[in-house]
Parts: C-alpha cells; sequence; structure tokens
C-alpha cells in the first residue's frame, strides 16, 4: 500500500467511521421507508470518499459532507421508488381509478402551483437559484450550503431572503395575471 492510501485509508477511518452509528439511526428515522439503509450509507461513503480522494484541498467539515451525500443518496433512491411505482401504476391496463371531483381539481391546483413555484425559481439570479434551490428543495441546512458552495453562512441567509422575495414577488404578479 502506498503512502498516499495509507493516508486515505486512515482519513477514512477517523473522519467517517466514527459516524457510522448516528448516521444509520439518522437515515433509519428521516427515511423510514428505505429497507436497506446500509446500501445508502456505503454509496454515501464511496461517494464522500471519492470526492477526499480526487481533490487536493483538505475537506472541512467530513461529518456534514457524509451527512448531506447520504441524505441525497435517500432522497435519490425515494424518487426512484416513487417514479417505479408510478410507471407500474400507469401501465397497468386493468386499473380501474374513481376520482372525486373535488380530488381531481385539487391535484391540478397542486401541479398548476407546482409549475408557477418552479417557473418563479427559474427566474431568480444564478447564485440565487442554486442557493434558495438546496435549501428550500433539498432541505440542507445554511452551514451546509455554505460549506459545499465556499460562501459564508450570511450570505446564505441573505440569498435565501432574497430568493423568498422574488418568489413571492412572482408568485403575486402571476396571481394578478390569473384574475
Amino acid at each position: 500500500m502506498s503512502p498516499q492510501e495509507t493516508d486515505q485509508t486512515r482519513w477514512f477511518a477517523e473522519k467517517l467511521l466514527p459516524h457510522e452509528d448516528k448516521l444509520r439511526g439518522w437515515l433509519r428515522a428521516r427515511f423510514p421507508s428505505i429497507q436497506d439503509i446500509d446500501d445508502v450509507m456505503q454509496e454515501a461513503y464511496i461517494k464522500v470518499f471519492n470526492a477526499y480522494r480526487k481533490t487536493d484541498v483538505e475537506m472541512k467539515a467530513p461529518k456534514a459532507f457524509l451527512f448531506a451525500t447520504a441524505r441525497n443518496v435517500a432522497l435519490d433512491l425515494v424518487r426512484r421508488d416513487k417514479i417505479v411505482r408510478f410507471e407500474s401504476i400507469v401501465e397497468s391496463e386493468d386499473l380501474f381509478v374513481l376520482e372525486s371531483e373535488s380530488k381531481a381539481k385539487k391535484d391540478a391546483r397542486y401541479r398548476e402551483d407546482l409549475e408557477i413555484m418552479t417557473d418563479a425559481i427559474q427566474t431568480l439570479p444564478d447564485r440565487c437559484r442554486q442557493v434558495f434551490t438546496l435549501r428550500k428543495v433539498y432541505g440542507y441546512s445554511h452551514a451546509e450550503i455554505a460549506t459545499q458552495l465556499g460562501i459564508s453562512t450570511n450570505t446564505v441567509a441573505v440569498q435565501v431572503s432574497k430568493g423568498l422575495r422574488l418568489c413571492r414577488a412572482f408568485i403575486k404578479s402571476n396571481e394578478e395575471l390569473r384574475r
């Protein structure tokens, strides 16, 4: 084993493995629908370790990066499961669904609201959109966003606030146009 590989192995053992039990518990509490948490953890470990190996810069918050990576892996798995289930229902020819009119209206309104919100986010300036999406869509903390983007937590707070203000203005103007 080369000295570099030895250092990488030591880094992994010192910086990531001590958080294994906390990460497992956190994932189970946050994503109870995932059956095999160990698969999520393994994929997160691989992604974080590969990111560490590919960069010359010292990773300042490996625990935060590990938890954020595990969360993203879990979210991808949950989304993928929802898509697979949806496709299997759509493909079933024998399925008969009777929806009440009010539920259909609510679903249509929800899709319309989601489309408007997506349009609002797309109008944000690039950095603001990036920070706003990480915070409001993916649920990253201000500290995680600051670490990931290399900006201060104060900048994150300012950009999230700006994003909220601009999205509200966009939605308000859109509502006025619909009237």
